[in-house]
């Protein structure tokens, strides 16, 4: 079986080289010139730990070629390219194999969560063929072997089970999940707590604030996830619960990272400079916000973090606002 593989950053080439660890031709295809020369001749990743090394994985900036005869595709792009990508793939020709988003993000400013974007662009009969593989797992544990556990999800269940069965090795474990909606909602809500949490610590407030962020963020994406036809039980799960941990704990994580920045006193921009990748949760926050809006949903953890990005408040005030509000019997 060849698999295209769209996107070569760290999540990118771990998942590429898991894959062609099982015996896949993997095609990787990246925009820049000198990465795809330097991961074909190393095989080892710049922001990545040394693993195994595969002869049956190739890396090229030719999107035709990674496309050509396919059998599936699968992408790690950021959320916001995830659309100009899928306008590339279709203008050489629209795929007729399954296609695996690993992306976590919604749309900004139409509020399509990633399927629905690719569906969008590609036409909706390519729906029934989109999964998406989501949950608690960093690039670097997984290119050294080490134990996780993810979610499988689609809208055709035979797609599904090959998603599980296609990644699924000795130390990478796949669930299924046919809730794809509530699976995507969940892996990019997580970040935007994640960036809170980042700010909380940032600031010095302990981990029982910490705690408090993860409990009432995890019900905010719930609330969220629910008014958008969702089952809330899949954000008790692997792709919600279990990536919101990892993500909100660990200054491996990127948008923990970003708002750990923020706490201490960096601007937005500075902070994103610095961390050098893309933060999803940025882009997502101003997502999440235009939808919760648009439903009618009370998000003031995602609302904080939203003002304080955009620079409408600061994080100490964030603070003080969030503490001072009006207390509700809690609902779970």
């Amino acid at each position: 079986m060849k698999i295209a593989y769209l996107g070569a950053g760290s999540w990118g080439f771990c998942l590429s080289s898991l894959l062609a660890s099982k015996g896949y031709d993997v095609v990787c295809w990246t925009t820049k010139p000198k990465l795809a020369a330097e991961l074909n001749a190393t095989k080892k990743h710049p922001l990545l730990p040394a693993g195994p090394k595969f002869d049956n994985i190739k890396f090229t900036t030719d999107l035709a070629e990674a496309l050509e005869g396919c059998d599936l595709l699968v992408e790690s792009v950021t959320s916001a390219g995830i659309r100009p990508v899928f306008e590339k793939v279709k203008a050489i020709g629209v795929p007729h194999c399954p296609i695996i988003i690993t992306s976590k993000g919604i749309e900004q400013n139409t509020g399509l969560i990633l399927p629905s974007v690719v569906a969008e662009v590609l036409g909706e009969d390519v729906l029934a063929r989109i999964g998406l593989l989501s949950g608690p797992s960093f690039a670097h544990d997984v290119v050294l072997g080490l134990p996780t556990s993810v979610v499988g999800s689609a809208f055709d269940y035979e797609i599904m089970m090959q998603i599980c069965d296609v990644f699924m090795t000795k130390t990478f474990r796949v669930y299924p999940n046919s809730d794809i909606y509530g699976v995507a909602y969940g892996g990019a809500l997580k970040n935007i707590v994640a960036i809170a949490c980042g700010i909380s610590d940032g600031l010095g407030l302990g981990p029982s604030a910490r705690a408090a962020l993860i409990a009432r963020g995890l019900h905010e994406m719930r609330k969220l996830a629910e008014a958008r036809g969702c089952q809330a039980h899949t954000l008790n799960g692997l792709s919600g619960l279990g990536d919101l941990v990892l993500t909100c704990s660990s200054p491996t994580s990127r948008n923990y990272s970003f708002g750990y920045r923020l706490g201490k006193g960096e601007t937005p921009s500075e902070a994103e400079k610095e961390i050098n990748m893309a933060v999803e949760g940025v882009y997502t926050c101003l997502s999440a916000w235009q939808l919760s809006q648009s439903v009618d949903v009370s998000m003031p953890i995602t609302e904080a973090v939203y003002r304080i990005i955009c620079g409408e408040m600061q994080p100490v005030d964030a603070v003080r606002i969030l503490m001072q509000r009006t207390i509700k019997e809690e609902h779970l």
